[in-house]
């Protein structure tokens, strides 16, 4: 584990002891990135996934089109998370711990598509 992934576990716990309002901060988070693009988010990314292969992987180039239907699944799924973090029981801090200790391949492929070519 690297201080990146500690670091975000920290942050996350914090959001699901404050999560369990109406509000996500974890979901908000995630819609601003998707939306925005910051290139902190990548480089977030890239320091979790040190060590582990990902960020060696060549990626394809991605289209504008592919680019911009990835951001919009994202954000829809996001949104409907948000929706369900309504419920006492947050879910998106779980998740995002979930990703945060595997480090699946498929959620670094997806935040290289979303990204694009930025």
């Amino acid at each position: 584990m690297n201080s990146s992934q500690i670091k975000c576990l920290a942050v996350f716990s914090l959001f699901a002891v404050i999560g369990f309002g109406p509000i996500s901060p974890g979901c908000l988070i995630g819609m601003y990135v998707v939306a925005l693009r910051p290139r902190w988010f990548r480089t977030l990314i890239e320091s979790i996934y040190a060590n582990t292969g990902a960020p060696a992987e060549i990626s394809p180039p991605y289209s504008a089109e592919q680019t911009r239907q990835s951001r919009t699944k994202c954000f829809l799924s996001l949104l409907g998370l948000f929706i369900v973090d309504i419920a006492p029981v947050p879910v998106t801090p779980v998740v995002a711990f979930g990703i945060i200790l595997s480090r699946p391949g498929w959620f670094y492929r997806m935040v290289t598509r979303i990204y694009g070519g930025l």
